[in-house]
């Protein structure tokens, strides 16, 4: 796909752990050329954990993307109207915002974004990351693998005897989701085996 001409809005929620493995696929969106909008939860904006400081991630997708971080709800609202982005993937994907963007809630500037690109019936991809996906969040998994529009990474146990209600994205095949998304198709298989005994 020639992504020259392709806007990408890129979200980061709390899975922390996953700041890691993510990163690298934001820079393959930039080095194939596409446009990068970076949007942060809270959370990111204002948490320093042991797997880095909201100050070195904010800087990376600032130095990744060559572009300001949205960070706020009243930054994020114009999304909708201006129709700027092509796809916007939410990575990873946490809990808290996949119960949140299934009960049609918009409290973070993450969530008004995804609501903006709902709007405008245009892809959105999510790379779950939530320690309950097969327990209280399931049914919320559920509600968006049937909603128009949004599409999942592939995504599995990542860890079944230790975390057995813990589902996690592959963050490796974001681009090739978005890729399939951009055609109305979701990535196959989705559900992978993951997990490392």
């Amino acid at each position: 796909m020639n992504w020259q001409d392709k806007t990408i809005g890129f979200a980061l929620t709390g899975s922390h752990c996953t700041f890691e493995e993510t990163m690298p696929q934001i820079k393959r969106f930039v080095d194939a050329g596409a446009r990068v909008i970076p949007i942060a939860s809270n959370t990111l904006m204002t948490t320093d954990t042991r797997f880095g400081t909201s100050e070195s991630w904010q800087k990376q997708l600032k130095e990744i993307t060559g572009n300001d971080i949205i960070s706020s709800i009243v930054d994020a609202e114009p999304l909708g109207p201006s129709k700027l982005l092509d796809v916007m993937v939410i990575a990873p994907c946490t809990g808290n915002t996949t119960s949140k963007l299934a009960n049609a809630m918009t409290e973070s500037p993450v969530l008004m974004a995804a609501k903006a690109q709902m709007r405008n019936q245009r892809p959105l991809v999510l790379a779950i990351s939530t320690n309950d996906g097969l327990g209280l969040n399931a049914m919320n998994v559920g509600k968006l693998l049937i909603t128009k529009n949004i599409y999942f990474v592939p995504f599995g146990q990542d860890a079944p005897l230790a975390k057995p209600n813990s589902l996690v994205a592959r963050m490796d095949l974001i681009m090739e989701t978005c890729e399939a998304a951009l055609q109305g198709k979701q990535l196959q298989p989705m559900l992978i085996e993951r997990f490392n005994y």
